[in-house]
């Protein structure tokens, strides 16, 4: 029985033996090392030939920028889940930029600048501590009328950040006359820009050696731009009505004595707390600060919220709190941290001028 069953498998392999020869001589067909005609599941992009941000032309005869640029059109190609949720936010927020970008006399293709600042999310913020749709620095911000506080952050407001964003890329623009060196200033600051035009006496972005982030920077927004504007080339189709909305509300100014909790204010409105701090990203703490304010509601509840805020004003009694002032204290300082105004601080305490010390005990009214 052994024999028998070695003598089978003896003849089994030479079987298939002369089977492989026979496929190698071309017997019932050639082994072919070639890929098959498939389509491939991570399709490959060209390069645009050519490339422009905000009507400059980029140089794209240069090998370097050719490459740079090919860096980011490539990434932002194959971002699949990511092209599509900037499609969608694009059908919620693009109309508004575009109209207030033609009302400034500012080019269209400013709008791709939010696009690689924040992915369109009005509550980002970076490593570094820049915040909102557009990224503002708190110094920065604070030049162009953006209001923070302990309470209000307005770099989380999509409009009021923008303002500010239109105001500092046209000042920028007039300082180099350049958009993309402009643009590239909006990344890392003017003053780096002219410190590097002077060094290396060049004014070209294309040819300036940058922060490696600012180097990328406009090379991505034109990458953004030539996917968004040309989707279905790259493979991305998105169904009509699949975006995201436009946000219907109603903003209704409120004259608040004091504080008033947003869980109660979201009541007031009949909204839960999170649909309350969606519509207003500028509320950044757990109450809406004393003072003069524009409060958006779900359309429709506008006379309600009216109403119940004249309710809560009527019952409304201030606390007291006393501040003793430590090194380093200033009444901007203070205020800042109790939602209140340097002229409220000296108003409560009788000061004249900017003058306060160590030690002294101030009164403050929440």
């Amino acid at each position: 029985m052994l024999l028998e069953r070695k003598c089978r498998f003896g003849v089994l392999v030479l079987v298939l033996m002369l089977m492989l020869g026979f496929y190698g001589a071309g017997g019932w067909g050639e082994v072919d090392s070639r890929p098959p005609d498939v389509t491939w599941a991570v399709p490959f992009f060209e390069l645009p030939e050519r490339a422009e941000l905000c009507g400059e032309a980029a140089p794209l005869w240069s090998a370097d920028v050719r490459e740079r640029f090919d860096r980011e059109f490539t990434i932002v190609t194959q971002s699949h889940a990511q092209v599509y949720l900037w499609l969608k936010r694009t059908e919620r927020y693009f109309p508004w930029i575009e109209k207030q970008l033609a009302a400034w006399g500012l080019p269209d293709d400013l709008k791709y600048v939010a696009v690689a600042e924040s992915d369109l999310l009005p509550w980002a913020v970076s490593h570094a501590g820049a915040a909102g749709p557009w990224q503002f620095m708190a110094d920065t911000a604070s030049c162009y009328g953006i209001t923070q506080s302990a309470a209000i952050d307005e770099r989380y407001d999509f409009e009021k950040s923008a303002v500010g964003a239109f105001g500092y890329l046209k000042n920028l623009h007039g300082m180099f006359r350049n958009w993309t060196l402009a643009i590239a200033a909006f990344n890392c600051g003017e003053r780096r820009i002219e410190a590097e035009i002077g060094k290396q006496r060049a004014k070209s972005y294309y040819f300036l050696k940058l922060p490696q982030e600012t180097e990328r920077y406009v090379f991505r927004i034109l990458a953004i731009k030539e996917v968004l504007e040309h989707p279905e080339k790259y493979g991305y189709h998105l169904p009509k009505g699949a975006g995201y909305k436009p946000v219907i509300f109603e903003s209704v100014k409120v004259s608040l004595p004091g504080p008033m909790p947003i869980a109660l204010a979201s009541e007031s409105a009949g909204v839960s707390y999170r649909e309350l701090k969606v519509l207003n990203p500028c509320l950044v703490s757990d109450v809406i600060p004393r003072g003069d304010l524009m409060i958006r509601v779900p359309e429709g509840r506008g006379k309600r919220f009216e109403k119940e805020v004249e309710v809560w004003k009527s019952t409304f009694k201030p606390s007291l709190v006393v501040h003793k002032v430590s090194p380093g204290d200033t009444l901007d300082s203070i205020a800042l941290k109790y939602n209140s105004t340097r002229q409220q601080i000296c108003n409560w305490n009788n000061i004249s001028g900017k003058k306060i010390r160590i030690g002294q005990m101030l009164k403050i009214y929440r």
